[in-house]
């Protein structure tokens, strides 16, 4: 009889909504962790019934049952990184931060406010409420519509994207990395997409002088980028509960997502979405 000869991967945690559809949200994040190597605990905010064609409806779950599924990971595993996806209302926000705040572990805070579509999705004090939770966060990774929903400035050219990553840094966060996907005029020449990540600690590592990155990557001429958002958090927080640094981390998940994009799925009658599978292949 083989013997049992566990493994002991570290732990994430992803505390996110359920996408019915399974190419974003909890699903995506899951899958993104594992194949980095981590095991992968999940912290369910809202449902969704929702397909490639788009979302048909969400249904955000007691805060008090969210807080509820936080503490009993928390209670039970030793948890490296956590990163926040969609949190659906102000007060899952709220339940959420607290719960953090005093997390041993970095928070990867995706604030999923802007649909696709431009249309935001969540309410004005919804949106106010994330200010507590980018203080308590290690890094904050908005697309370009939701650094200009926390900043209240628009942003279009990777200088937009550096200015808002260093008002974020400025609010309390750690870093922030302003993703280049969606900026007018993001990329150097039309065919290359520059993210921005601005840290804290700074070249003098007292937290008074920014560093600022720039990382350029291919762009992929495709629609089918559902979950990317959800995918590049994940595997930043899978890198961070390795131990990774997170220049490092942000670098390579960064870099590995043009894979993901690549090889996404062509799944259902809509938009493919990215293939997390891919992901942590070092």
């Amino acid at each position: 009889m083989p013997e049992y000869d566990p493994v002991d991967p570290p732990v994430a945690l992803t505390i996110a909504g359920s996408d019915s559809g399974g190419g974003a949200g909890i699903q995506a994040d899951l899958t993104a962790m594992t194949a980095h190597g981590v095991f992968g605990t999940a912290v369910v905010t809202a449902t969704t019934a929702q397909n490639t064609r788009g979302v048909e409806d969400v249904h955000p779950l007691p805060a008090d049952h969210v807080a509820a599924q936080y503490a009993a990971v928390d209670d039970d595993f030793a948890v490296g990184a956590v990163k926040t996806g969609m949190l659906a209302t102000a007060e899952i926000v709220e339940t959420v931060t607290e719960a953090v705040a005093d997390a041993d572990a970095p928070v990867v805070v995706d604030p999923v406010m802007v649909a696709a579509t431009g249309d935001r999705l969540l309410s004005p004090t919804a949106e106010d409420a994330y200010e507590d939770l980018i203080a308590a966060a290690t890094l904050v990774t908005p697309n370009a519509d939701e650094a200009a929903v926390l900043t209240g400035d628009a942003v279009e050219t990777p200088a937009d994207a550096e200015r808002a990553a260093r008002d974020l840094v400025a609010l309390g966060a750690d870093a922030a990395l302003v993703k280049g996907g969606h900026l007018d005029g993001g990329s150097v020449d039309g065919d290359v997409v520059v993210d921005t990540l601005v840290q804290a600690d700074g070249a003098g590592g007292d937290g008074t002088v920014p560093t600022v990155d720039r990382f350029e990557t291919p762009r992929i001429d495709t629609d089918a980028t559902h979950g990317s958002g959800c995918a590049l958090s994940s595997a930043i927080a899978a890198r961070l509960a390795r131990g990774e640094p997170i220049r490092g981390a942000v670098g390579a998940a960064v870099e590995e997502m043009t894979e993901a994009v690549r090889r996404g799925y062509d799944a259902g009658e809509g938009p493919g979405a990215v293939n997390p599978t891919v992901l942590g292949k070092e």
